[in-house]
């Protein structure tokens, strides 16, 4: 018989969201919620507000590739970890599965956009509101998955690469991304200190 998965925080989702389709899923006493992207938003903006739930940190974002991953019915998920410090620190994951509708691979012309076009030519299949909005610490937590993963977050005050440059034509943690790179290494500009 399966166990019931008991959070405070899913009769609330149910109630408030009653046409949300959510699933819910728990490992190691770490609830997560799976919300439909276009609802990440206003899920966030209630889940922070309700004084009974009070999830006034995101304590982190992160983005997994699940390419090639055992069972795996999506190609990424953006994981967002809340804590409320007001309820003794209670913890919820909220997930958003997100699925390509063009190549990913090194060489791909999808990946050869620089930062400031990244909004109109990006892949709309990576598309995901920012939460910066709710929790204006996301900001460089949603840099960092979009230097990363190639996700782009609408609506971020400032979506640029942090990590790799304007123009760097790949996302170096896609799983069909090589280990070896593929050639930046190699053909990176060396400045010495006299040519600096």
């Amino acid at each position: 018989m399966a166990r019931q998965i008991n959070h405070p925080a899913l009769n609330k989702l149910k109630s408030q969201f009653p046409d949300t389709r959510f699933q819910v899923g728990e490992f190691r006493d770490m609830v997560t919620v799976v919300v439909p992207r276009q609802n990440i938003v206003e899920t966030c903006t209630f889940l922070r507000d309700d004084p009974k739930l009070r999830y006034d940190f995101l304590s982190e974002i992160n983005g997994v590739d699940y390419l090639n991953y055992a069972g795996a019915k999506d190609r990424f998920g953006v994981n967002y970890g809340l804590v409320s410090i007001a309820q003794s620190t209670r913890r919820l994951w909220l997930k958003v599965f997100l699925n390509p509708q063009h190549p990913t691979a090194p060489g791909s012309q999808w990946n050869k956009i620089r930062d400031e076009e990244i909004m109109e030519k990006s892949d709309p299949g990576l598309r995901v509101q920012s939460v910066t909005s709710v929790w204006p610490g996301a900001e460089w937590m949603e840099r960092e998955v979009y230097d990363m993963l190639g996700i782009v977050f609408t609506g971020h005050p400032d979506l640029r690469r942090i990590l790799t440059w304007n123009g760097f034509d790949n996302y170096p943690l896609r799983k069909d991304y090589p280990l070896r790179g593929v050639g930046e290494r190699e053909n990176y500009k060396i400045i010495t200190r006299q040519g600096a």
